[in-house]
């Protein structure tokens, strides 16, 4: 019963049904889209899957801790993700599981990543993902700057709000500034 009490987003119910739409697992892999703004902060730091109810899961215990050798790929630096072009993001992940997002995808997840971890080191890369070609990119990073108190943060919304063309980023924006407003 670990899986029901500790999935983020109570994904799984009672008799072990998932409701995919809420797994993390589907959001950060097979979802194309945004992700719902109550969803978000649930989301954690988790980019690329999540598999909370697996390490709960007593028939897993045999399987242990991650390889010392494995880190990097698992906990990858998330402002360095957040700068891949196009070209670097297919030489790095082409052969792995990890271009199944595709690249707007992993950095619309990476965006929720940092705006969730609350640390101000991470305002630089999304400021400079709200010039990401992908709008998707561009209004998660907004939205990620919007859990920031920082003026930094509030400055680069107010700048994207005055030339961003695209309808989905600037209600993005908008809703950012609101929520930095408040204070989330």
């Amino acid at each position: 019963m670990r899986c029901l009490a500790d999935c983020p987003t109570n994904a799984l119910e009672e008799g072990y049904v998932l409701k995919a739409p809420l797994c993390i697992s589907y959001l950060t892999i097979e979802h194309r889209g945004p992700i719902a703004y109550e969803l978000r902060p649930k989301m954690g730091n988790w980019i690329f899957g999540c598999d909370v109810c697996q390490e709960v899961c007593p028939w897993n215990e045999k399987f242990g801790r991650p390889r010392e050798d494995l880190i990097e790929e698992l906990f990858p630096s998330l402002p360095e993700l957040l700068r891949l072009d196009d070209a670097e993001f297919r030489t790095r992940f082409r052969h792995s599981a990890m271009s199944r997002p595709k690249r707007r995808g992993l950095l619309r997840n990476v965006a929720i990543a940092l705006g969730n971890s609350g640390n101000p080191e991470a305002i630089a890369s999304l400021c400079t993902a709200l010039s990401d070609p992908e709008p998707l990119v561009r209004g998660h990073a907004a939205w990620a700057l919007g859990r920031f108190t920082e003026r930094e943060a509030r400055i680069a919304l107010e700048r994207q709000i005055s030339h961003e063309e695209e309808v989905w980023v600037r209600e993005e924006v908008l809703h950012a500034l609101d929520a930095s407003l408040s204070g989330m």
